[in-house]
């Protein structure tokens, strides 16, 4: 009689944000030059909607500053280590 066997694939990915709504200035929270992108565009890059980004932002995972013409702008590096950092439910598997 054979022994089943069971095999478990888990696969990460990462995708880097780059484009024309990006921008290369200084975070103070990070304490380095890094990609900003603008608060309008971040419920894209992350799929979350605008209440799960306002609260990321009202708990400081997300980096907030304003750029030189007012408008706010959000560290794409912050918003990688938010997204890292959320957990994605399972769903229960069957036994």
């Amino acid at each position: 009689m054979a022994k089943p066997t069971k095999i478990t694939v888990e696969t990460d990915s990462l995708m880097i944000v780059r484009g024309r709504n990006s921008t290369r200035a200084w975070c103070p929270l990070c304490g380095a030059e890094g990609e900003m992108v603008a608060i309008q565009s971040v419920g894209v890059i992350t799929n979350l909607d605008r209440r799960a980004v306002e609260e990321w932002l009202k708990s400081g995972a997300l980096h907030r500053s304003q750029s030189a013409d007012g408008s706010e702008q959000i560290c794409l590096n912050s918003i990688l280590a938010s997204v890292l950092n959320t957990k994605i439910d399972q769903p229960p598997q069957a036994g």
